[in-house]
């Protein structure tokens, strides 16, 4: 990959002391991986402004909260906090709108629409992307599958001239930094940019390993009971095989659906504390991730508890599972495919793995690691040494 700090000249004259950095998200409606990466940024520059196209004070945190938080002409659209999604289409001119003028540095947060703003012409702008738009590119047609008969009609119409500002837009952005390799590999695919990989931070000294006498006899699904998550999977796999599956996690629809095709062996609790989710992490057999997921923090979170993953053989979990060493990696994204993972798990004593050695991976993870990563592509010392002042204190 080239040199991501090898921008243009006229990007290398910025000033030295207190630059302005700008943050864009693309929407502050609850908190989530993509919430966490902001927070590490907003750490590493306090003094950095945010610009989100929604902001709902109440569902994010108090850091961002501290932030001055600019949003665009869709906050003013009816019910905008809830309906967002719909307004899809008013995005891309909306981020052009906004006034970046005077902003030394702009980073984008890349999953909806964010990396489109006009940057200043001495302003670098670095594109941190969770992932290219995927109901326009990867998963757009499994989106209109299950959209209803209106949006199933409307989304061609709209969903062309989208991608053709989406790969525009990317031509505006001086550096990308990817989550995960599958992402960065999706940044080539659909925008012909090269991306360097930055995994994002992981809370990991929040997780804690459990003595052995304390370890359950359950196997654990932990997250969004989302469809691409492949729930359906874990439910069916570990019914047939009557073992004990925990699953923890909502929304309350998609819980009370799969109960009514779960076992007695498997328990859906609904969303948990974040006390009770460490304390299933801490002493399930191992973590069940069938699906295919960008990054995936879930797994990096159970192995700071000192437990192993038994994932689907795709996506982030490529770059954060190591098969036979922090867990077992499957390649069949099926019910047997999922039962025959879990018997050779067993059968190769993998649920006996050194929990040490599973939290110093996991450590690989950690916010120090982002913070490095991302100061690699700041192109200025000054903003270099910016970053360094005011982030958190390495380990």
């Amino acid at each position: 990959m080239p040199d991501p700090i090898a921008l243009p000249a006229r990007l290398s004259r910025l000033p030295s002391s207190a630059p302005r950095v700008a943050l864009i998200h693309y929407w502050l409606v609850g908190m989530r991986g993509g919430e966490q990466v902001l927070e590490a940024l907003c750490r590493m520059f306090p003094q950095a402004d945010i610009f989100t196209h929604v902001h709902d004070a109440d569902k994010i945190s108090p850091l961002l909260n501290r932030h001055r938080i600019t949003t665009t002409s869709v906050s003013r659209m009816p019910f905008a906090t809830r309906l967002y999604q719909n307004y899809l289409p008013l995005m891309p001119r909306a981020l052009e709108e906004l006034d970046l003028t005077g902003y030394d540095l702009v980073i984008s947060s890349e999953a909806g629409p964010a990396k489109g703003v006009i940057a200043p012409p001495d302003a670098p702008h670095i594109c941190y992307c969770h992932s290219p738009m995927r109901y326009l590119w990867d998963q757009y047609h499994s989106y209109r599958a299950s959209a209803g008969p209106i949006s199933k009609r409307v989304m061609p119409l709209l969903a062309h001239r989208l991608r053709t500002w989406d790969v525009a837009s990317a031509a505006r952005v001086d550096s990308f930094a990817a989550n995960s390799t599958h992402v960065a590999a999706r940044i080539n695919k659909y925008w012909r940019r090269e991306a360097d990989v930055v995994h994002p931070p992981v809370a990991v000294d929040r997780f804690t390993p459990v003595p052995s006498r304390e370890l359950g006899d359950f196997y654990l699904w932990a997250g969004e009971l989302a469809p691409y998550k492949r729930p359906d999977l874990a439910v069916e796999a570990f019914r047939r095989m009557g073992k004990k599956l925990v699953m923890a996690g909502g929304p309350a629809k998609t819980a009370e659906r799969l109960k009514e095709q779960a076992g007695d062996s498997v328990e859906l609790l609904g969303r948990v504390s974040d006390e009770q989710m460490r304390d299933l992490m801490a002493r399930c057999k191992a973590l069940i991730f069938p699906g295919e997921e960008d990054f995936g923090m879930v797994p990096v979170e159970v192995m700071a508890s000192g437990r192993p993953v038994i994932a689907f053989g795709r996506g982030g979990a490529l770059d954060t599972v190591v098969d036979g060493r922090t867990g077992l990696l499957f390649h069949e994204q099926s019910v047997d495919g999922l039962i025959e993972a879990v018997e050779h798990f067993e059968a190769s004593h993998l649920d006996d793995l050194n929990p040490a050695h599973l939290v110093a991976h996991a450590r690989r993870f950690d916010e120090a690691a982002f913070r490095h990563g991302m100061a690699a592509l700041l192109p200025d010392p000054g903003l270099h040494q910016s970053a360094r002042r005011f982030s958190l204190p390495a380990e």
